[in-house]
C-alpha cells in the first residue's frame, strides 16, 4: 500500500484525515498503546521519578522547613500519605452512593 505524499508545510489538518473515532475505539487505541509500551519497558523504571516525586511531596508538607528529625518526618509523611488515601476513598465512596440514587 503507497502512502500518500503531503507537502512538510501543509496545514496540519490535511496531514492526517482519519475519520473521528467513537469514545469505545480511542480507549481501544490508548490500550494498544499501553501493552506496547509495557512490553518494551518496565514499568516500575518507568514511573520510578513520578513515585518518588509523589511521596517527596508528603515529606515537604510534614516538615516544610526542615527542621523534624528524619524518623519524625517519615514517621508524619506516613500518616499524611495515609490522610491522603483514605480521603480519596471517601470521595470514591461518596461518589459511587451518588450513582447509585441517580440510576434508582
Amino acid at each position: 500500500m503507497r502512502k500518500q505524499r503531503i507537502e512538510p508545510d501543509a496545514p496540519v489538518h490535511r496531514r492526517r484525515q482519519q475519520p473521528s473515532l467513537t469514545p469505545a475505539e480511542r480507549s481501544l487505541r490508548a490500550r494498544v498503546a499501553a501493552y506496547a509500551r509495557h512490553a518494551g519497558h518496565d514499568p516500575q523504571k518507568a514511573t520510578a521519578k513520578a513515585r518518588a516525586a509523589f511521596l517527596d511531596r508528603f515529606e515537604r508538607e510534614a516538615d516544610p522547613d526542615g527542621v523534624l528529625s528524619p524518623k519524625e518526618r517519615a514517621r508524619r509523611a506516613a500518616h499524611l500519605r495515609s490522610a491522603y488515601f483514605a480521603r480519596l476513598a471517601l470521595a470514591s465512596a461518596q461518589a459511587r452512593r451518588s450513582r447509585q440514587g441517580d440510576v434508582a
